[in-house]
């Protein structure tokens, strides 16, 4: 059985922070070692937010804020996958639970163009922010070919339902998408005897 009680700790702990500051740094600054503390344990992820899809990555919904000022995903990468260059809109933060990424940031070359940054391999423990404000287009793919890697993401929204953009690197050309969830259900983290 998972240790809900770890998710629910962290969920409760975000809701205080985000309560008290609409400051994005602060925020950042605060929620960064709550996501640290969580991703340290891995005994909490109930299963069925850990399974890969044999095609596509996973975007299971953990939690969401009722007044959607954050949400948290766990995203599932079978092995080899990979994101299209994307951009989230909003505040986030994420966190290597299991196997490792390869993050990748863009930037606008004078041409409109997005030009590729270095890419930077991502270990179990580690916990990066992404943003409007401090670069927040970028692609992802899992760091192996013969596993399953989980990262824990949380977002200033509810990441499923803002309206985000792909970019075709050789022109900067965005197509807007709206991501949705690969769940229609979510953990149960507030009955207390489960959760423990």
């Amino acid at each position: 059985m998972s240790n809900l009680k770890r998710l629910r700790d962290f969920v409760v702990a975000t809701t205080h922070v985000v309560g008290a500051s609409r400051n994005e740094p602060e925020i950042l600054a605060a929620v960064q070692p709550l996501l640290g503390d969580l991703i340290a344990h891995d005994d909490w992820l109930p299963e069925a937010y850990a399974t890969p899809d044999p095609q596509y990555y996973r975007q299971y919904l953990l939690h969401a804020d009722p007044l959607e000022r954050f949400s948290l995903v766990s995203f599932v990468w079978g092995p080899g996958q990979k994101t299209p260059v994307h951009d989230h809109r909003v505040w986030g933060l994420v966190g290597i639970l299991r196997g490792a990424e390869l993050s990748t940031n863009y930037a606008a070359g004078p041409d409109g163009s997005l030009i590729p940054g270095a890419q930077e391999r991502l270990e179990p423990g580690r916990v990066v922010a992404v943003s409007p404000k401090l670069g927040d287009i970028h692609s992802i793919a899992n760091a192996y070919d013969d596993r399953v890697s989980i990262s824990i993401h949380v977002y200033g929204g509810n990441i499923g339902e803002v309206s985000r953009a792909v970019y075709d690197p050789a022109t900067g050309a965005e197509k807007p998408f709206i991501s949705g969830y690969s769940n229609a259900a979510i953990p149960n983290l507030w009955t207390h005897a489960e959760a423990a």
